[in-house]
């Protein structure tokens, strides 16, 4: 081979890791822009903002029960308190624009911050960007604006501590106040306390082979302060039973998120997780050497409660970017190249200021918007029974002026209020027993799903319908006010 032949194979292959550092470096704005053209689609973030509007007048969580009619004035748990109020001040602000960027940043935060803790402990660009393509693909379907964005962030920022093994002192002076945080934010710091302990547990076994090697002190202090932490929020120990209230009750109205992945209602989701994980243990497979046993036992752990449970998916895929960061950087890797370092946070800066005006927020057409406008320039007030999917919106539209009958809070409702509901749409329960437990002021139910109430509602001749969507939602008023 000539000098100069050689000299344009090192030429090209400089330009193609160039190419591949460049496209690697662009990958975090990718995913804001896709995540920036997903449609709003959670019915629950609706009562959370109102809720949040309220803490925020009140100047704290609030003690008495607001939206419910049949429960108002009722203890009511604070979980989650701190994130509904930040997210009702950012709407507050800057409207729902706004609010899904602010939404959006926090979600991928948790994954752009493990994957900087990956890149600054040797990890090639091209690798953690790739374990980047390949855990957003899995949790994709789960994101929408809500709370669940916070624990996205603060799992990814405990593991990027955890990769980037600071002082003890650094660890715990970070550590315990993420963990309070972060409960407060969202109920799910166990998972937390999951991570932790594998890493105790792990350094306790090495420590017992070899007992030159230190001893897990500082993460089994976090661990005992995430434990302490699952309290740490104004409900205190009573978290333990609204939490198991709610996973009773979402089991008995089949909330398919907390549902495995093989029953149907599952099937669209389960996909894009088992394109992860064969990709994942193909690569496992080729390089088994550098695999790290303490990421590796948390990502299985979770890959199993996801299996049985969806609504784990996104923590399962917030853990698997160091395990693929890991196995997919070889020795001879090239870390740096690829344009500046600052390119993806410019980039990131770029999408998030112009996603706004170019994709301005969209609704999911399952949201019962129309209806809800429609039902306000009826100008009634007191009781809207809606099916339980729509309380959230009818309590952000209309509260103070508007109570539920239900809504998506599971643990607002005890059992016997569910099988009511449950008697409702199955025709068991009539229109006269409806109307005498709650003397609504209107209707707001789609067809299919409450089929017997509609039915009733269109044959009675005390109400009248107001409106009727294209995807089956109505509004019933009284003919006499």
């Amino acid at each position: 081979m000539s000098v100069g032949t050689e000299f344009i194979d090192r030429q090209d292959s400089f330009s193609h890791k160039a190419a591949l550092g460049l496209i690697a470096a662009l990958v975090p704005a990718a995913m804001l822009v896709v995540l920036l053209l997903r449609r709003v689609w959670d019915v629950d973030i609706f009562w959370q903002l109102k809720l949040g509007e309220i803490i925020l007048a009140h100047g704290g969580p609030i003690s008495g029960e607001p939206f419910a009619a049949l429960h108002l004035g009722e203890p009511l748990p604070a979980v989650g308190w701190l994130a509904q109020a930040s997210m009702a001040f950012v709407r507050s602000v800057g409207g729902w624009d706004a609010l899904r960027v602010y939404d959006a940043l926090c979600w991928l935060g948790g994954f752009w911050a493990v994957a900087v803790a990956c890149r600054m402990r040797g990890a090639s660009r091209v690798a953690v960007a790739a374990a980047l393509v390949l855990a957003f693909i899995a949790a994709l379907p789960t994101a929408s604006v809500r709370p669940q964005s916070y624990a996205s962030l603060c799992f990814g920022l405990l593991l990027a501590l955890q990769r980037l093994d600071q002082r003890p002192g650094v660890s715990l002076l970070l550590g315990v106040p993420l963990l309070v945080l972060w409960q407060n934010l969202h109920p799910s710091v166990g998972i937390g306390a999951l991570a932790l302990g594998i890493q105790t547990a792990l350094g306790a076994f090495v420590w017992w082979r070899d007992r030159s090697q230190p001893l897990p002190l500082v993460s089994a202090i976090l661990t005992l302060a995430a434990i302490v932490a699952i309290f740490a929020t104004p409900d205190g120990f009573s978290i333990l039973a609204i939490s198991a209230a709610n996973a009773e009750m979402s089991l008995a109205i089949g909330a398919s998120e907390w549902r495995p992945l093989w029953i149907e209602g599952n099937w669209a989701n389960a996909a894009p997780v088992l394109i992860t994980a064969a990709t994942s243990l193909y690569l496992l497979l080729r390089a088994r050497e550098r695999v790290a046993a303490r990421e590796l036992l948390l990502a299985l752990a979770l890959f199993v409660l996801t299996a049985t449970a969806y609504r784990f998916v996104l923590f399962w895929a917030v853990a698997m970017v160091p395990v693929l960061a890991r196995v997919m950087t070889s020795p001879e890797s090239e870390l740096d190249r690829g344009g500046p370092r600052w390119l993806a946070v410019a980039a990131v800066v770029l999408v998030a200021a112009i996603m706004p005006i170019a994709a301005p927020t969209r609704f999911s057409p399952s949201l019962p918007l129309g209806a809800i406008a429609h039902l306000q320039r009826e100008d009634v007030r007191g009781t809207i029974y809606a099916d339980f999917p729509y309380g959230g919106p009818v309590i952000d539209a209309g509260w103070p002026q508007w109570r539920v009958a239900y809504d998506g809070r599971y643990y607002r409702y005890p059992r016997e209020e569910w099988r009511y509901n449950g008697g409702i749409e199955n025709g068991y329960v009539p229109l006269v027993d409806v109307i005498a437990k709650w003397h609504p002021s209107a209707f707001l139910i789609q067809e299919d799903h409450n089929a017997p109430l509609a039915g009733e509602l269109a044959r009675s001749r005390q109400w009248r319908k107001v409106y009727r969507g294209p995807d089956g939602v109505v509004v019933y008023v009284p003919r006499v006010r």
